[in-house]
């Protein structure tokens, strides 16, 4: 078989795997269709988090945090709330501030939160605040954008955009934990505001989403240091607001809000804390009760279930992008980088069918730019990449591992005599700075192309690395390390796959990655 179809190959099976791990998360017992009649949470076992989900006819949107990653604020797609797929990031690149750019120390933990994804009168818009900038929305009449940007006068924390019937555009806002709640009126086009009121208080209050059924409005907002997620209704949007628990971490999440489907039920989206995956985001049918939004089913009120029956049945059991052959012009959009990166040090054309990395300057991993990332999955998933070192020069350090709480990954070097060498570091970010322990240096290494391993078991919060020449015999390296999730130190994300290439010099060197495949099991 061609090379190249053994790589098509290779990663169709990459695929397969995928779906077929998949299915438990998305699919119950079947029915007479043989489609699926119910659903595991959560629907995708992956960390992502501030979930904001709409409808627009027949489609749903899902817009998540994403970060210092470039690009940012990504949004997904699906036509039953189960079955996703990424449909664009609405921030090609991160600006306003030099430590988008790695530079400064970086942003880890910071960039884009909480974005409010809206659709008004034929245009979908999206309200984000960055962190320590002024909240921007964005607006396009496509959701694959191109997206125009207005910034705002002030930073409203975790907005909450929304369009009430006659047209006028208003920001919900609370942040900081202190609860008030204040309702910024915007102008006509929606780039100025012109009226900023406290319109309610609950204690702790913030990540609002403010949504409008029948005679009431709703306003959902996380109580963070309760875990826990509250809803306030009124018949004006001045108040009074009525507020009342509705669940938390121990039931089901604790920030999130409702989505209406086609036939006009209601299902609820919320977050939770999910140990060292991150934070996932979890599904519930939503009933009424005396016009107040319930979480759960009659027979089982206020709790998110573990399985449910589905939203909208007989949709296709598509996933998010993951394995990759890297023959397109563009990356995928599973990728992002850990910052913005350096363009003129990667490609995909000087080499077609490989991602070429060339070295850029840093003195370690984490402040390295240009590391490639995509999520990890859950409950245990193994991602392998296939490399060509041959190019490699000395002082080049470039492998394969994980970002995150924890940082481990083999590097493979060229030492000054022009040896190949593998190390395996474990790098914790603590709020002192970064830990380095060396598990394995200097490992001699003769092949000129390299099959790297790393696997995320989440249900032991462990992971492991290992390397192979020819992607059939495979040799552990450095041995177990932890997997953890942290929101004050880290990335505030769950662990992450990650290929990379730093030098502390200048150097011509690169490798050039040759597929990347992700299996579930």
């Amino acid at each position: 078989m061609p090379r190249r179809l053994q790589r098509c190959a290779a990663v169709l099976m990459a695929g397969v795997s995928l779906l077929g791990m998949a299915a438990p998360n998305a699919a119950g017992a079947a029915g007479d269709s043989q489609r699926p009649t119910t659903f595991y949470n959560p629907p995708l076992h992956a960390d992502f988090p501030d979930p904001d989900i709409i409808r627009v006819g027949d489609h749903f949107y899902f817009a998540t945090t994403t970060f210092a990653n470039s690009p940012g604020l990504t949004i997904l797609q699906s036509t039953d709330l189960l079955h996703w797929e990424y449909v664009t990031h609405v921030v090609p690149r991160l600006d306003g501030n030099v430590q988008f750019d790695l530079e400064n120390g970086g942003a880890y933990r910071g960039g884009i939160f909480a974005p409010s994804l809206r659709y008004h009168a034929g245009t979908f818009y999206v309200a984000v605040t960055p962190v320590g900038q002024n909240t921007r929305i964005y607006s396009s009449q496509r959701i694959e954008g191109p997206w125009a940007m207005r910034v705002l006068d002030r930073e409203a924390f975790d907005p909450a955009l929304f369009f009430d019937s006659d047209g006028s555009g208003y920001i919900a806002t609370s942040g900081g934990w202190d609860g008030t709640i204040t309702l910024l009126t915007l102008n006509g086009d929606y780039s100025k505001v012109t009226d900023a009121r406290k319109i309610h208080y609950h204690k702790g209050a913030e990540g609002s989403k403010l949504i409008k059924r029948g005679g009431y409005y709703y306003l959902f907002n996380a109580v963070p240091s309760k875990l826990a997620l509250v809803v306030s209704r009124a018949r004006s949007l001045s108040g009074p607001w009525e507020t009342r628990a509705q669940i938390d971490d121990t039931s089901g999440g604790h920030q999130g809000a409702i989505v209406d489907l086609p036939d006009g039920g209601w299902y609820g989206f919320v977050m939770i804390d999910a140990g060292a995956i991150g934070r996932m985001t979890n599904l519930s049918p939503i009933f009424w009760q005396n016009d107040w939004p319930v979480w759960g089913t009659p027979d089982a009120p206020g709790r998110v279930p573990a399985t449910a029956t589905v939203p909208i049945a007989g949709k296709p059991a598509v996933r998010p992008a993951t394995s990759d052959t890297f023959d397109g012009p563009q990356l995928g959009l599973q990728w992002q980088w850990n910052h913005n990166p350096d363009s003129s040090r990667w490609s995909l054309t000087e080499r077609p069918g490989y991602l070429r990395l060339r070295p850029t300057v840093a003195n370690d991993f984490w402040h390295a730019r240009n590391t490639l990332t995509q999520k990890g999955y859950g409950p245990h998933s193994r991602g392998e990449v296939v490399l060509d070192v041959s190019q490699l020069r000395a002082g080049d350090v470039c492998g394969f591992g994980t970002l995150g709480k924890f940082n481990a990954h083999i590097a493979v070097t060229r030492s000054a005599s022009g040896a190949l060498q593998l190390g395996m570091n474990v790098i914790e970010d603590t709020l002192q700075g970064q830990k380095t322990e060396v598990r394995a240096a200097a490992l001699p290494y003769a092949q000129q192309r390299i099959h790297l391993r790393t696997e995320m078991d989440f249900t032991s919060e462990r992971g492991e690395l290992s390397y192979s020449a020819d992607g059939n015999a495979w040799r552990s390296l450095g041995g177990p390390f932890k997997l953890a999730y942290d929101w004050q130190s880290g990335t505030f994300q769950g662990p992450q796959y990650a290929v990379f290439c730093y030098n502390p010099q200048r150097s011509d060197g690169y490798i050039d990655i040759d597929q990347f495949n992700l299996r579930m099991d």
